[in-house]
């Protein structure tokens, strides 16, 4: 049980920096941009999906956290969030490096490659789809968290104190549901998973994209090790991986406050996932 705890409050204090920075640059843009640097942020975010591709395939969590809060305060584009959800490396990279010596460089090249495609790809599609849609609402809704949130952020403090109180609270929320799924996976062990999921056509990439929905860093650990072992297959792997967004989804949930279109999300992510696994089963595509 100490060893859950531990690694409960590891992996949440290493969200930290993440949120604060996250929450300070949404304030700032909130209180201190004229309205040409907002309209330059709008601007730019037509290429949104390229970098959030790019710099989801970075090995922290924190990036899919960072982008749930900038799109609930409706800085980035739904493409752009989608595409850093997907592209999201979480703790997948470490583990193949770690393995380097018997996996090869090159194999852990073409998946974070494969990835951040993938992503870039959706999440301009997404975008085309939606955008005309989002464009409607010229203006942005970062004070609706704000308001959501009951912080009182015009009272006293400025952006700092705001971005604090929303850091807190987030990260505690994350505590508390990382805790009770870290305790859920300790209790029912990996073996279990194995005999689920092993190497099976279509259910195989079904149930790996429900384990990679699971908005904890341990969905990443155990699907890459299963894969690595030799339990699954890339297709369902790869499956899992593009499902899994690390806490994104929790911050998501946390800060978004429709539910419906979270839950939306959430299942375009996964059909995203299962779609991409279903295609690599079928053309028997691999990295190896």
């Amino acid at each position: 049980m100490w060893d859950v705890i531990l690694d409960t409050l590891v992996d949440s204090a290493r969200l930290l920096p993440f949120l604060f920075l996250t929450y300070l640059a949404m304030e700032y843009l909130e209180h201190k941009t004229a309205d040409s640097a907002k309209n330059l942020v709008k601007k730019g975010g037509r290429l949104g999906p390229l970098f959030g591709g790019v710099l989801g395939a970075v090995p922290q969590c924190g990036f899919s956290a960072a982008a749930a809060g900038l799109y609930a305060g409706r800085v980035i584009t739904l493409g752009t969030l989608i595409a850093v959800f997907l592209s999201t490396s979480d703790e997948m990279l470490p583990i193949l490096i770690s393995e380097a010596d018997r996996f090869g460089i090159a194999p852990i090249l073409k998946i974070l490659a494969v990835k951040a495609v993938i992503g870039i790809a959706a999440g301009f599609l997404i975008d085309m789809v939606i955008r005309p849609k989002k464009a409607e609402h010229d203006h942005d809704h970062i004070h609706e968290i704000c308001e959501h949130d009951h912080c009182h952020c015009d009272e006293g403090g400025g952006i700092l104190k705001s971005a604090v109180v929303h850091t807190i609270k987030i990260t505690l929320f994350i505590l508390l549901v990382s805790f009770l799924l870290n305790i859920v996976l300790h209790f029912w062990g990996e073996d279990v998973l194995k005999g689920l999921l092993l190497n099976k056509p279509v259910i195989g990439e079904l149930l790996a994209g429900l384990v990679g929905l699971i908005p904890n860093c341990a969905s990443s650990v155990v699907i890459t090790r299963l894969y690595l072992e030799g339990v699954m297959s890339f297709a369902a792997c790869m499956t899992g991986l593009l499902a899994g967004a690390g806490v994104g989804i929790l911050v998501l949930f946390r800060a978004n406050k429709s539910k419906k279109e979270n839950a939306g999300i959430v299942l375009l992510l996964y059909g995203i996932g299962v779609a991409a696994g279903l295609l690599m089963e079928l053309t028997g595509f691999s990295i190896v």
